[in-house]
């Protein structure tokens, strides 16, 4: 399939040329028969025919239009039959409404451009419509940061608040055409819902949490205090049993939202 048209480096397009990731990727994601998946970026296809082979319908959003041509041609009956419906559409806008889809009545499976995967991330998990489960083909170091890094980032946060994050396993260049410049991961995100945001509002959360990495050598008393009093953060860290100098990236995602909850009552 990847030889009847050239990938184009401005959608950051690298083909999977292997049944072996998708296979990975359907298990991480526990697909099966009666499930909904959205599929950003299903390119080729070969993504598509493994979630389509184990009775899933598929939700493929898809900017360019020689590779819709190619879905169209390669998945006929799946098309008439409705077990795969394809949209012609920005991945960086998604609209989880307009593509007929129902809160926590879907999962996410897809193999991602680099360049756009922290947005894709925050559009997915933050949507009023969310996934159950997420799972995406991403740069390594990504997949690390978010799953498996001692210490948490803006990244990491913005993706346990929402959902648990797992290492799925490493995927060589060599499994794409072209092979990127690096390797990538398949990165899970499993159990995804907004619970863990009961106590304050999401904005409050993330305007707290870039003001907390804003200058990350500071510590969090002092990054914070452009948003409360310093005096109060310290404060709160000392009631809350943590050291007083600690940094942001040395908090954990239950701390962090213990803090930002205290001082902003």
């Amino acid at each position: 399939m990847t030889e009847k048209f050239q990938h184009k480096k401005s959608l950051g397009q690298h083909f999977l040329n292997s049944d072996f990731v998708p296979k990975k990727m359907c298990d991480a994601g526990a697909v099966s028969e009666g499930d909904i998946v959205l599929e950003i970026g299903p390119g080729t296809g070969i993504l598509t025919t493994e979630i389509l082979k184990r009775g899933a319908k598929v939700i493929a959003v898809e900017a360019d239009l020689r590779a819709i041509t190619e879905l169209e041609e390669a998945f006929p009956a799946e098309i008439s039959a409705g077990q795969l419906v394809i949209f012609h559409h920005d991945a960086r806008q998604l609209d989880m409404a307009a593509f007929g889809l129902v809160d926590q009545q879907f999962k996410v499976i897809a193999n991602i451009p680099y360049y756009i995967s922290g947005p894709l991330f925050r559009q997915c998990l933050e949507s009023a419509i969310q996934p159950t489960d997420l799972v995406f083909l991403v740069q390594k170091e990504v997949a690390e940061r978010i799953a498996r890094s001692q210490k948490e980032s803006i990244l990491s946060m913005s993706v346990k608040i929402f959902g648990e994050p797992s290492y799925i396993s490493t995927i060589k260049r060599g499994h794409f055409t072209p092979p990127p410049a690096v390797d990538s991961a398949i990165v899970a995100i499993h159990n995804i819902n907004k619970s863990r945001l009961q106590s304050i509002p999401v904005e409050t959360f993330f305007l707290a949490l870039h003001a907390a990495f804003g200058q990350k050598r500071k510590q969090v008393a002092g990054n914070l205090g452009a948003l409360y009093n310093k005096e109060a953060v310290v404060s709160t860290l000392t009631t809350m049993g943590i050291v007083t100098t600690i940094r942001a990236e040395d908090l954990s995602v239950s701390q962090f939202i213990e803090l930002i909850t205290t001082l902003s009552r």
